[in-house]
């Protein structure tokens, strides 16, 4: 079939070609020039990092794994303090970093380790401390003591931290009582046992936690309780006496009544047996771990019972509007905890600047050194916490506690002894509340005994002030803490009993004294004291063996307050004691004497011839004689 004429267009070979390009094919268009993208601004920049974080984080649930060099670069972009973002990553390097530092604290390290931990934020972060140590604690439990420090030092500086933390701790308490959790109840127990013996928890919580378990019994019951009372009991015992004497009557009732398994009623005989030996496998706060001071301590007064706010959106990331002002007020008070020196000073002065500062504090400091308070309101003070802790006290052990835990300035010892006894004269009747709590301090160092024997020897020297009654208190302590010992009866080696070295006051306080302790020991064993050979060198002055006239005056004391049985002696002694003889005249020879003597004697003979004539001569008129006729 023959073609109808269409034409085609052909290349010719020899005809134009299009221009090849360099290293194409010549039938593709040419490539055309682009142009550079304009650059982005940094608003441009911080929006597209933002945007990659947020999508990043929001992947899944949880967020997704970020690679931390991918994570660094994200964050070196994202420096908008006032975006959300940024607040979101801050937030995530506090839960690491709080999260770090309690997983790695141990007994060696808590004292490096808690520095760091006041470095961040606890109080935009204090929901997650308290997440991450009771987190670390339930994992742990023998770390139990070190966190319970740790929580205990944070709590003197922010007491909401500590707070929060037990308060947590109570409803987790509370949730895994009512689950029947006994992990959780065993955690939450130990955790609080331990911040009850730190003093962050008022030991009344121990007393509620108790007798709640032991109320209706059960074994876990009991197991729990055991458990936590041996690690709150030696403070309990301490502090609130009546509080472990109802607990223990319990577990005596539970061991006797209940029916619980024999491992159980095991446990409890092993804990009375702890308890006889006065918890000393398990002290109330090791050595090593007593960081906090007493005095700075805050105790909280959280209750088992009532609503209790956990604060649980305190866990999870919340925008801040005043974010900057927020952690410009933390650094602050970090600045105040740790002692750090303001960020605003200048650090631009040379050596010479640095030399005069320190200059000027070395003065400041000597200058401060010499301040002197002459109007003794230091001194006021400490007695003032003396009588109140004194009379605040129910019973004389729990006095004798708070007493020695008084931090007492050096040279201010004889302080405790003087408003003791002073506290003990103010009383209408003497009571023997004063007198447990002098023996029992004088039987607890040599120091506080010889401390005592100083006051006794102060108070008879100035006995003569006091009023009758406060005598009366006075003396009647001193002879307790004489008839149980508590101080030495060489300290009587002060009194002097005769007519010139004793007043009305003192002869009276004397009474009272031997008396009391009569009472104490009897009048057969203070007669045998009496007759001690060590002892009669200190009692020579109330039983005087000088001369007739001091011991009459003792035999007759004695004898006038119904003592005479202590007197036998000065009796006796009095009764054999020679007379004293008429002193002779001394001359220098017995010639000169014997001449002496012989012509003294003729002299006087004729002298009183002499006399004896004279006066018959003047008395007898003569004779006359009559003559006879």
């Amino acid at each position: 079939m023959a073609s109808a004429g269409v034409d085609i267009p052909r290349r010719e070979r020899g005809g134009e070609r299009a221009p090849h390009r360099d290293g194409g094919d010549s039938y593709r268009p040419a490539r055309r020039e682009r142009t550079p993208p304009p650059p982005r601004t940094e608003e441009e920049k911080q929006a597209t990092a933002k945007a990659e974080y947020e999508r990043l984080l929001n992947m899944r649930s949880g967020g997704t794994y970020i690679p931390p060099a991918r994570l660094r670069a994200l964050q070196a972009q994202i420096t908008d303090k006032t975006s959300k973002e940024y607040q979101r990553m801050a937030w995530e390097a506090l839960k690491k970093s709080i999260n770090g530092l309690i997983n790695k604290v141990n007994t060696a390290n808590i004292k490096h380790i808690v520095p760091e931990l006041f470095g961040e934020n606890l109080i935009r972060g204090r929901g997650l401390f308290c997440r991450s140590i009771m987190k670390a604690q339930a994992a742990s439990l023998p770390f139990t003591p070190i966190y319970a420090a740790m929580a205990a030092i944070v709590n003197t500086k922010l007491p909401q931290v500590g707070e929060l933390l037990i308060k947590r701790l109570i409803m987790q308490f509370r949730k895994g009582f009512k689950r029947n959790d006994k992990a959780v109840c065993l955690s939450s127990t130990t955790f609080l046992a331990h911040l009850i013996n730190q003093q962050v928890q008022h030991e009344m919580l121990a007393g509620q936690i108790l007798l709640l378990l032991l109320h209706k019994p059960t074994d876990d019951g009991v197991e729990i309780a055991v458990g936590f009372c041996r690690e709150v009991g030696q403070y309990v015992e301490e502090m609130q006496p009546s509080i472990a004497m109802a607990v223990f009557d319990q577990f005596r009732n539970i061991l006797h009544e209940a029916d619980i398994d024999k491992r159980t009623q095991y446990m409890i005989e092993v804990l009375f047996q702890v308890r006889k030996d006065k918890f000393k496998d398990n002290p109330a706060v090791k050595e090593e771990l007593d960081l906090v001071e007493e005095e700075d301590q805050i105790t909280h007064q959280a209750n088992l019972e009532g609503e209790i706010d956990v604060q649980d959106g305190l866990n999870i990331f919340k925008f801040d509007a005043d974010w900057e002002e927020n952690e410009e007020a933390y650094k602050k008070l970090r600045a105040e905890i740790l002692g750090e020196a303001s960020d605003d000073d200048d650090d631009d002065g040379g050596d010479g600047d640095d030399e005069d500062e320190s200059s000027e504090e070395e003065n400041e400091e000597t200058k401060a050194m010499e301040i002197k308070d002459q109007s003794n309101a230091d001194l006021v003070n400490l007695r003032r916490v003396i009588y109140l802790t004194i009379m605040s006290s129910a019973d004389p052990e729990e006095a004798v506690h708070k007493l020695i835990k008084i931090n007492l300035p050096a040279g201010q010892e004889p302080e405790l002894p003087s408003m003791i006894v002073e506290c003990c004269s103010q009383e209408k009747t003497y009571t023997k509340f004063f007198g447990l709590i002098g023996e029992r301090f004088a039987k607890i160092n040599r120091l506080w005994c010889d401390l005592f024997e100083q006051s006794f020897a102060k108070y008879y020297e100035t006995i003569h002030r006091y009023e009758n009654n406060k005598l009366r208190n006075i003396a009647q302590l001193f002879g307790h803490m004489l008839g149980v010992d508590a101080i030495g009866w060489h300290c009587l080696s002060v009194i002097h009993l005769n007519e010139d070295e004793t007043t009305a006051s003192s002869r009276i306080f004397i009474k009272i004294l031997f008396q009391s302790i009569v009472e104490e020991i009897g009048l057969q064993k203070l007669r045998q004291r009496t007759t001690d050979e060590i002892l009669r060198p200190d009692l020579e002055g109330m039983f005087p063996k000088d001369n007739a006239r001091n011991i009459r005056f003792s035999i007759n004391y004695f004898t006038s307050i119904g003592m005479g049985a202590l007197t036998e002696e000065m009796r006796e002694f009095l009764q054999n004691m020679p007379k004293p003889a008429l002193p002779a005249p001394r001359y220098s020879s017995d010639s000169e004497s014997l001449s002496s003597y012989s012509s003294y004697s003729e002299s006087d003979r004729s002298s009183r011839d002499d006399r004896k004539r004279r006066r018959s001569e003047s008395r007898t008129p003569p004779r006359r004689v009559r003559a006879r006729s």
